[in-house]
């Protein structure tokens, strides 16, 4: 079995930091094991994805030292698959529609992260 790890940027802006440790700490594990290293675009936002971001992208990865496979992975070239899955998924009933906001999302997860920090401050039976 071949390792595979991947850096998944999306083109909407600039990396920082974080984007730099991540792509480089996916290189050096594939590289480690002898494996393959991939670079796929998160390019499913065409209202904010710009050809110059994916262009720096690849420019400041080529300056950090990176080398990826080619083709570059995009995954907009998957909609169709990623709409196959979904019409699976609604024909086995398995699908329902949310109508939560985005406010309501980020309620119950801060909602959530509060619990569990409850549960790591006061265990079980105590």
């Amino acid at each position: 079995m071949t390792t595979v790890t991947r850096f998944a940027p999306s083109p909407t802006g600039r990396l920082h930091l974080g984007h730099a440790y991540s792509a480089l700490f996916a290189f050096d594990a594939a590289r480690h094991a002898a494996g393959r290293f991939l670079l796929r675009l998160e390019d499913i936002d065409p209202t904010r994805c710009r050809a110059e971001f994916e262009a720096a992208i690849g420019d400041d990865l080529a300056w950090l030292g990176l080398a990826w496979e080619t083709p570059v992975r995009r995954q907009s070239e998957h909609l169709a698959d990623y709409g196959a899955a979904l019409d699976k998924l609604a024909d086995a009933d398995l699908i329902y529609p949310c109508f939560c906001t985005r406010a309501d999302i980020k309620a119950a997860g801060a909602a959530r992260t509060a619990r569990m920090a409850r549960s790591i401050r006061e265990p079980a039976g105590h």
